[in-house]
């Protein structure tokens, strides 16, 4: 057809491609203007330029005119062929140049272009359908027809030949339309789930972004923390190093002045006891009895006499250092480790007390509304859609960001739960009890063993029953809720992970066991982290 002419008339004579941003030389032939550029690069210092196609002369450089028509017709080309390209169904009768087909004919088994489909017979056997490369689909392969219905029996397409004469007779049967209409409802109803759970998996997502951030940034604070703890450890340290160095060197100068004192006291003592025996050692060689009898020697008992010499003993040697003002010293160092390991960087113990509007019947409330007890006689407060059916009871606080931890202490008989909810959390039926619904998180004792409840599953947790005091420590951001028995040392039980979507309550159950023993729970005074 004339798509091929059209090409032909649009291709650049040097590269044989559809021109790119064509030019026009001052003879009228058209090119690419990389190409033509290219040519005349290579034409420079020839002596003059020439046209590729008529060799017209050029003395200087010629100017490279834009064709802008030129360019509209060619762009508007490439667009057709793309569109061709990604239609991937051409016209069946057009034999000269590839054309995107529009519709395709069943009967026929062709694909038309829309010159062919306007004069394309519009019987009714000629079924037109979108474009196909493989009509023999859209047909029956028992007998060759094109398929009209849809078996929902056997859930596939059939001929009419099928309905009537084959397998498929006594088979409910319904047209194409029916079928795809009711399937295109069930598809749109799928959409509309897949959009909703999309919807929901965007809104996990962002959350899981936030708490990926959060996270971060957490780990960031503590990284920051830990590195000024350990640089004011180091200070510390070097300033504790100096300081007992300095005492020692102190005790040190003193011990040596001392025994210097001493040193010398004892050489003064020595050379008079030296002078002395060399005199009495000469007295004794004498024979004048005269001298020897008017020799005055002194008295060493008497005071200054040279046999008075300071004398020390190993046992002095002992308090030449003291270790006491050391010792004190270097327990300065002890009381500041002590409170890097106590916690110095936890958060005060959250206080929470007890919400007496979400009170179950048959819970009595302390006066200081920490401790919640059952009891076989039914209050008598007033119906609020707050309160629980069950014997479950919340706390008034809620937690809606940051870490917390608790303490709370229960009954060794009985049975009871202890964790934290939702406040959407259903208030009657069978899934209002903590750890029953995904709603809530909580930590189970019942007959002497614990276990960790959530969404009506149960895991038993290892532990020591002699233990009903626990620690329940939450961190928002991080989507934890972790319980502890607070033993020596402190032992972890349970830790559950979640994405929190709301703030969250302490919640409290109650129950009781087989020998009618009465449950109690109670929330202490939270005590510093690091304690047990």
């Amino acid at each position: 057809m004339a798509s091929a002419d059209l090409r032909d008339e649009l291709c650049c004579s040097i590269c044989l491609e559809v021109y790119t941003d064509p030019v026009t030389l001052r003879c009228g032939h058209n090119y690419c203007r990389g190409c033509v550029e290219r040519v005349m690069d290579t034409q420079e210092g020839a002596g003059g330029y020439s046209c590729p196609d008529c060799r017209t002369r050029f003395m200087a450089r010629p100017v490279l005119q834009g064709n802008v028509t030129l360019n509209h017709i060619a762009e508007r080309y490439h667009t057709t062929r793309q569109e061709e390209k990604k239609s991937g169904v051409l016209c069946t009768y057009c034999i000269h140049a590839p054309v995107s087909a529009v519709r395709s004919c069943l009967l026929c088994e062709a694909s038309l272009c829309p010159d062919h489909l306007k004069v394309h017979s519009t019987s009714p056997e000629h079924v037109l359908c979108d474009p196909s490369t493989d009509l023999t689909t859209r047909k029956c392969t028992v007998h060759k027809k094109i398929l009209e219905y849809y078996c929902s029996d056997d859930s596939t397409c059939i001929c009419v030949s099928c309905r009537l004469e084959g397998q498929h007779r006594e088979h409910r049967v319904e047209s194409l339309d029916q079928a795809t209409e009711k399937k295109r409802r069930q598809l749109f109803q799928l959409l509309q789930q897949l959009t909703s759970n999309n919807s929901q998996m965007e809104k996990s997502f962002q959350g899981l972004e936030e708490r990926k951030r959060r996270v971060c940034d957490r780990a960031a604070w503590v990284k920051k923390e830990v590195s000024d703890t350990i640089v004011e450890v180091r200070r510390q340290l070097e300033d504790l190093e100096r300081r007992v160095l300095e005492e020692v060197s102190q005790q040190e100068e003193r011990a040596l002045r001392t025994i210097s004192d001493l040193i010398r006291q004892l050489e003064r003592t020595k050379d008079e006891i030296s002078k002395k025996r060399r005199r009495i050692e000469a007295l004794c060689h004498t024979t004048d009895h005269v001298t020897i009898l008017q020799e005055q020697l002194s008295n060493p008992s008497q005071p200054g006499d040279p046999n008075e010499a300071p004398m020390m003993d190993d046992r002095s040697s002992q308090d030449d250092l003291s270790m006491e003002p050391i010792s004190t010293t270097l327990h300065t160092l002890s009381d500041f480790i002590e409170s890097v390991v106590k916690g110095i960087y936890t958060p005060e113990p959250t206080d929470l007390t007890l919400d007496v509007a979400t009170c179950g019947d048959n819970i009595i409330v302390s006066d200081n509304l920490k401790e919640a007890s059952y009891s076989k006689i039914k209050s008598t407060l007033p119906k609020t859609p707050q309160r629980f059916e069950c014997n479950q009871i919340l706390s008034r606080q809620s937690l809606a960001s940051g870490t917390h931890y608790w303490d709370v202490e229960g009954s060794a008989s009985g049975m009871w739960r202890v964790g934290v909810c939702y406040p959407s959390v259903a208030r009657t039926g069978t899934t209002q009890l903590i750890g029953s619904n995904d709603k809530s998180w909580a930590l189970e004792y019942f007959i002497g063993e614990y276990s960790a409840a959530h969404n009506g599953e149960e895991i038993s947790v290892d532990q020591d029953v002699s233990q009903h005091r626990l620690r329940i420590c939450l961190d928002y951001e991080a989507g934890q809720v972790s319980f502890y028995q607070r033993s020596d040392p402190i032992r972890h039980l349970h830790t559950f992970s979640a994405l929190f979507s709301e703030p969250l309550h302490a919640a409290f159950w109650l129950g009781w066991d087989t020998t009618n023993t009465d449950s109690w729970v109670k929330i202490e005074e939270c005590e510093q982290a690091g304690s047990s």
